[in-house]
């Protein structure tokens, strides 16, 4: 599994050119959100949640892993698996006129779908997106037990569009007992926990919304096309 990390970590930089671009991250670069659908009983998915891994490193990217359920059946109940996510990645293979879903499987901006293991169209669609200009101004901020969120188009917009709220997991070591991977002991990492829609927005105006925040779980409030669709805008609270 070490060999796995290492050679992801070298195409992710070659290809992204994480490292040199790392200090230029911050206020007017554009977040690039990737989700990956994985599972504990998947036994092609322990690459993919290595090179999930590796991106957290990336600070352009926010990396979170949505483990589904549809591979319970196998032997290992994935503690981390929601039918909500799995319901999510069937959204998505809809809104693409695709009929099937599968593990390990990546999705860049709610864009580009690729499988979770081919670092090098992941990293390639990442730099992609990370180079497209920022049409939404999403600033966040923790405020008390609130969350203060605003965001505003660049150019008034006239489309349907969410705002969601994400808290996940930072990391957590899972030894996996059966199944497929039976026998691994696997390090997750920004494991999703919950996922809310806050609230609707067409863009046409800037909107302001206070949310109630409690804990210390880390959290992402996205701009999302309906469908879903494009991911618009991603902030990150660690």
């Amino acid at each position: 599994m070490r060999q796995i990390v290492k050679a992801s970590l070298g195409v992710w930089l070659a290809v992204t050119g994480a490292a040199a671009l790392a200090q230029d991250a911050g206020v007017g670069t554009r977040a690039v959100v990737v989700e990956l659908y994985t599972s504990q009983g998947c036994s092609s998915c322990p690459p993919a949640d290595e090179v999930l891994a590796v991106m957290a490193a990336d600070p352009r990217v926010i990396p979170l892993a949505l483990h589904v359920d549809y591979w319970d059946y196998l032997g290992w109940e994935d503690k981390f698996a929601n039918p909500r996510f799995t319901a999510r990645q069937k959204a998505y293979a809809k809104s693409a006129g695709e009929r099937m879903i599968y593990t390990p499987q990546m999705i860049v901006n709610g864009v580009d779908r690729i499988v979770g293991s081919r670092t090098t169209e992941i990293a390639a669609a990442v730099k992609a997106h990370a180079a497209l200009p920022q049409n939404v101004i999403l600033l966040v901020r923790r405020e008390g037990g609130l969350l203060l969120i605003r965001a505003e188009a660049v150019t008034p917009q006239d489309r349907a569009m969410r705002i969601d709220l994400v808290r996940y997991r930072p990391q957590e070591k899972v030894k996996i007992e059966r199944g497929e991977n039976a026998g691994l002991t696997m390090t997750y990492t920004n494991i999703v926990t919950a996922w809310e829609r806050l609230a609707d927005w067409r863009g046409a105006a800037p909107i302001e919304l206070r949310v109630p925040f409690e804990g210390t779980a880390p959290a992402v409030v996205l701009v999302q096309g309906e469908g879903p669709s494009e991911i618009v805008a991603a902030a990150a609270l660690r």
